[in-house]
């Protein structure tokens, strides 16, 4: 691997022994994956937020690296974190959780990461253009990054995002070279993808399928109708983080929609073709028995203010009888507020949550045991993570079930 004279003088500690720390992280990666060379990167996203996920180790391993003089050279965003960072005792979370989780956002802080506590940066101002290098943690934001924006990521580990905003350079390997961003996997839609829940679960399906391969969608595009959102990017965006929680896709094209889908050479040579003609299997496994509901929850990945607004239309007049959270990014809640949404899903007795993520929240404080919620991503991890029977289904079923507390037939 070549190194720049800058590089070089990182690497041996003449900036500090926190960025040398840095450097040691970016360079064994790119010496493990074969790189030739370091890229500039233009921002980063770092995971690996939640107390619950860090515990004592990784709180401690943070405070180390910033006494050592460590600092972001690069915008730096933060991944949600396990409770709302204001709002957690209202919500119900313990004390002894919310002090260990705000001393890891503050050794954050230190690092020079601004703590957004969003997996959706691009929607508060960490935006990549086409052909940005950037070093992305989190599997829908890296998922968004490369297949929406055209930006080029891997999907990094929390340290070596964080080593990549200190040192403002990632290893140029995999997703960051040209070749690796053609698609192995060409998917043919043959059923109707109507809803933003069929959109999740053809994500499902294809993200099962193609594990950590590149898919190209034919004969499908996103559009404005209501059940898919007020814009594609919506849909565009419930298909990401599907697909990456289902396998490890990172990239997808979709023709005539995704920037790099025109590209002559898209499909290799060696190419598999997947045809989907049912989206049923993928329902049928992401739902359970649950008939009494406890939690409805939208937000994954957090809502825009698109969502919100979907969500006060439909619960327009009605109150709810279970628990019902929107998570989103604290910009986007103030935004929410200002725009009269916040009040209007308040007035139905449910709640704009920021900052968090149920998946890395403790809700066996909250005593929850099910839960509806129309994001596939949501309904895959929720079940291991936070020890919820899941629900899936359509935006109007959920708002259904949080309204009767029963899940419709």
């Amino acid at each position: 691997m070549k190194l720049t004279p800058e590089e070089t003088a990182m690497l041996q500690g003449d900036l500090g022994p926190g960025v040398a720390k840095a450097m040691e992280i970016i360079v064994a990666l790119g010496r493990i994956y074969d790189a030739e060379r370091l890229v500039p990167v233009e921002s980063v996203q770092v995971a690996g937020v939640s107390y619950r996920n860090l515990g004592e180790a990784g709180l401690s391993f943070l405070r180390e690296w910033a006494d050592q003089g460590a600092e972001a050279r690069v915008p730096a965003t933060l991944n949600p974190a396990g409770i709302d960072l204001q709002a957690w005792r209202d919500l119900g979370f313990s004390e002894a959780f919310a002090r260990r989780q705000a001393l890891v956002v503050e050794a954050y802080q230190q690092l020079g990461v601004r703590p957004t506590c969003t997996c959706t940066p691009y929607l508060v101002d960490n935006r990549p253009h086409l052909g940005d290098h950037v070093a992305w943690a989190e599997s829908s934001a890296v998922s968004y990054a490369n297949s929406v924006l055209g930006a080029r990521t891997n999907r990094e580990g929390g340290p070596s995002a964080m080593a990549a905003a200190i040192t403002g350079r990632t290893a140029a390997y995999g997703l960051h070279l040209e070749q690796a961003r053609r698609a192995s996997l060409q998917v043919e839609i043959r059923c109707p993808v109507r809803t933003l829940s069929d959109v999740g679960a053809l994500g499902y399906l294809v993200g099962k399928k193609a594990q950590n391969r590149v898919p190209y969608f034919v004969g499908w595009r996103p559009d404005r109708r209501p059940g898919l959102g007020s814009t594609p990017d919506v849909a565009l965006k419930a298909l990401g983080a599907a697909m990456a929680a289902s396998g490890a896709v990172a990239l997808y094209h979709v023709e005539g929609v995704t920037p790099e889908a025109q590209r002559p050479d898209l499909l290799t040579p060696d190419h598999q073709t997947f045809v989907v003609d049912d989206l049923a299997p993928a329902y049928a496994a992401l739902n359970a028995e649950a008939r009494h509901i406890d939690l409805v929850w939208f937000g994954c990945p957090h809502a825009g203010l698109a969502e919100i607004r979907r969500v006060a239309q439909i619960l327009a007049g009605r109150r709810i009888t279970s628990a019902l959270w929107i998570t989103t990014a604290r910009d986007i809640r103030e935004q929410a507020a200002r725009d009269g949404l916040l009040q209007a899903i308040e007035c139905s007795g449910g709640r704009v949550v920021a900052d968090m993520c149920v998946v890395v929240a403790p809700m066996q404080e909250l005593g929850y045991r099910t839960m509806a919620t129309p994001s596939a991503k949501g309904a895959t991890y929720a079940p291991s993570h936070a020890g919820l029977s899941v629900r899936y289904g359509t935006i109007e079923q959920c708002a259904e079930a949080a309204v009767t507390g029963l899940w419709p037939d």
